[in-house]
């Protein structure tokens, strides 16, 4: 029997999540509850279904992937129709959320009687031509379930330890990854507001080129997702909170990222801001090319 599955939403990841399993010849449902004409245009571009919320509950298995602060919302949206099923799904949540976060969220799944999957994705959207991987790190008693979309154009890696351990994992690499690119994007404006961005751009490209060649990259590339990664840190601030100075690292993290995402948002104030960022990787580049030539 070929399997029927729901992701929700179709952003790029969940659309390029559902397109990979479309081509491998499953049925594929999303909800276009609330969302933009863009969104509709990619579900419809990958393969998409758009379906009821009785649908979706109807599937073998739902894969939430929704911005972080919705994770919790849409269980609790899909709640009424799983209770009302009469075939449990399997809910796998892949949201980047702390891990009490998750323990929320599969209260709220598991008293429908559906069975819980906590999932991280690590790596970019699906896509036909990549080359960085797009992985599902799974924990939780059924994720062996969700194994088995292994086969099926997803690439999935079991964890040991129970619901908290994927998104542990998930937290602690974004943690990483975002924290190292807003570090950067901090001192490149403390430079640029001292005066002294060439300097630094000279002395990174004589003794950090590979760090250099990231921020080059990393910075430039945040712009847009900038309005997404706030409620990311927010939730790493949460998993950060028995670390000292872990909480407060991670809160001052997602206030970057908000300042970001307003400058993008055309906010006159923070206009200068990014500019001097874009200044920064403009600048740096032809630098950290000399260097590793």
């Amino acid at each position: 029997m070929t399997l029927r599955v729901a992701v929700v939403a179709p952003g790029e990841m969940g659309s390029g999540v559902g397109r990979k399993l479309v081509q491998h010849g499953l049925t594929v449902l999303t909800s276009l509850r609330g969302r933009s004409a863009a969104s509709a245009e990619r579900a419809r571009r990958a393969g998409l279904t758009d379906a009821a919320d009785s649908e979706l509950a109807d599937c073998d298995i739902i894969l939430s992937i929704v911005p972080p602060k919705d994770a919790l919302g849409l269980a609790e949206r899909l709640g009424p129709a799983l209770e009302r099923a009469a075939h449990k799904p399997l809910y796998v949540d892949c949201n980047a959320v702390a891990p009490k976060t998750v323990e929320q969220i599969a209260h709220v799944v598991t008293a429908t009687g559906a069975r819980f999957v906590d999932a991280g994705i690590i790596g970019p959207p699906p896509a036909d031509h990549q080359r960085a991987a797009t992985t599902f790190y799974a924990s939780g008693d059924a994720a062996s379930e969700f194994a088995a979309l292994s086969g099926q154009g997803l690439s999935i890696r079991l964890l040991e330890g129970g619901i908290g351990a994927a998104s542990a994992l998930k937290m602690s690499y974004a943690g990483l990854t975002k924290g190292f690119t807003a570090l950067g994007a901090a001192m490149m404006l403390g430079a640029s507001q001292a005066g002294v961005a060439d300097a630094l751009r000279r002395e990174l490209s004589d003794s950090q080129p590979h760090f250099l060649s990231f921020l080059e990259r990393a910075v430039p590339g945040m712009f847009p997702k900038a309005y997404r990664w706030i409620a990311e840190m927010e939730e790493i601030a949460a998993f950060a909170g028995e670390v000292p100075g872990g909480e407060d690292i991670y809160r001052g993290t997602a206030e970057l990222y908000r300042r970001i995402a307003g400058a993008v948002a055309s906010e006159e104030d923070a206009q200068h801001e990014l500019a001097a960022l874009r200044e920064f990787c403009r600048s740096a580049a032809p630098a950290a090319a000399r260097k590793q030539a």
